[in-house]
């Protein structure tokens, strides 16, 4: 039976606008122990949700603090799935809560899908907005259906046919180091890992370490089985870096020295065409809500891809993760292998 004085969680209102994600309003949940209660009994109405928008935004919970979070999180994801082969600095808050990034505020975050080059990542992401940029600063959505649809047949199918590849160098010095990236300081753990996740790894002479892995990127959701695009091939990609930056980046260190590096798994580039073309079939399915205190956002991560725009001022989101899903159960198009390419 539901709880006395909640609101009814059997049928949200979802409002749904053109450019923006869905969101339902909350009202008179007073504490946390009325929002658990009322998230708990609103679970299946939101999966139902997830699975035809992909996102779902909602505004009114009572959410001021890291413990919060936590909390929605045990209800929402009971089962938490770890950060593996970490790529961008975040702050751990506790509680397995942490902020979304702490990569500058002047820096747009390609739209990606979370871990998208493991073998288990997380199913569902929860992003809760404790402090509201005063500009700027959304964490903007795009339906992986949609942009499958909108990138060109050729494409599409290199995808399916070769999957894609990441180089990754390890530094101390810009991006992120081995140790940090794989939890460890112990090389034989990291190679045990490599090995055990299809991932080719070379320590170099300075005792940095370079991998190669690749993954596909189209896949089938194990539930709903819509096919989706699934990847961090754009992210990725030299050439979505600033020019300058490239530039400073490539005579620095060469190619070969880039923190990160993707093509289509046979090696082949990505040109900067097809990437203008894989970026507009984003740009067309991204929806964006600004944040306002208290807000949540639950995001099927196979279904959705998410990003985030430049920002102005105090921001704070806090982000966690959880549902595992094995790439196996995906029905990926091609299997995934260790290559340098």
């Amino acid at each position: 039976m539901r709880p006395a004085n909640l609101p009814d969680s059997r049928s949200l209102a979802w409002e749904l606008a053109p450019g923006k994600p869905a969101l339902a309003r909350i009202p008179g949940l007073a504490d946390m122990a009325a929002a658990r209660a009322w998230l708990a009994a609103a679970r299946p109405e939101l999966t139902r949700a997830l699975h035809t928008h992909g996102a779902v935004y909602l505004r009114g919970l009572p959410l001021a603090e890291v413990g919060d979070v936590a909390a929605v999180r045990d209800v929402l994801i009971p089962e938490s799935t770890p950060y593996r082969e970490k790529a961008t600095p975040r702050s751990d808050f506790g509680q397995g809560v942490y902020s979304s990034t702490d990569l500058p505020a002047s820096q747009r975050i390609h739209m990606h899908n979370e871990n998208s080059y493991t073998l288990t990542f997380p199913g569902l992401l929860l992003f809760v907005c404790l402090t509201a940029p005063e500009e700027g600063g959304a964490t903007p959505v795009a339906d992986c259906r949609k942009v499958l649809a909108g990138i060109p047949a050729p494409l599409v199918a290199k995808m399916r046919q070769t999957g894609w590849l990441l180089r990754r160098s390890y530094s101390d010095h810009i991006s992120t180091d081995w140790r940090s990236a794989f939890g460890s300081d112990d090389r034989a753990a990291v190679e045990r890992y490599c090995a055990d996740n299809l991932i080719a790894h070379a320590w170099q002479e300075d005792g940095n370490l370079r991998t190669g892995q690749v993954r596909p990127g189209v896949l089938s959701h194990p539930v709903t089985g819509d096919e989706v695009w699934f990847n961090h091939l754009v992210f990725w990609n030299e050439w979505s870096l600033d020019e300058e930056l490239r530039e400073i980046l490539l005579d620095e260190f060469g190619p070969d020295g880039l923190p990160f590096r993707t093509a289509f798994g046979d090696g082949s580039p990505l040109t900067q065409e097809d990437l203008a073309a894989v970026q507009a079939a984003y740009d067309a399915a991204t929806v964006r809500e600004p944040w306002q205190p208290g807000d949540l956002l639950l995001v099927d991560n196979i279904l959705t891809a998410h990003g985030r725009d430049p920002f102005r001022g105090d921001r704070r989101i806090a982000v966690s993760m959880g549902a595992p899903v094995e790439l196996a159960d995906c029905r990926p198009t091609v299997p995934p292998a260790a290559a340098f390419g």
